[in-house]
């Protein structure tokens, strides 16, 4: 079954949607940037996403470095953003919450 891109409408309110993510420049993505206590949280935050993302079978691209934590979310298989997107972001800022 393909993976359908948003539309340009549902891409509209993901501003609305997902205030805390950005879009990414020159890519169809989303991304944001996380700061934590120390590399002992940030590590702990990344362990909690990875049981999300294995959960959605929905794979970030992220980095670390020490107390920070990016992520970026688009679908390799839809060519861009996608619902699986929406839904992982949610999920993750659901972590914060």
């Amino acid at each position: 079954m393909a993976i359908e891109r948003l539309t340009d409408a549902e891409r509209a309110r993901l501003a609305t949607d997902l205030p805390t993510w950005r879009m990414v420049e020159g890519r169809d993505a989303i991304t944001r940037s996380f700061r934590f206590k120390d590399f002992s949280e940030a590590w702990g935050f990344m362990a909690r996403v990875a049981l999300l993302a294995e959960a959605q079978n929905h794979h970030p691209e992220w980095s670390n470095v020490w107390n920070r934590v990016e992520i970026t979310l688009t679908t390799h298989d839809a060519g861009g953003l996608s619902a699986r997107d929406v839904a992982l972001a949610r999920a993750i800022d659901s972590l914060l919450a």
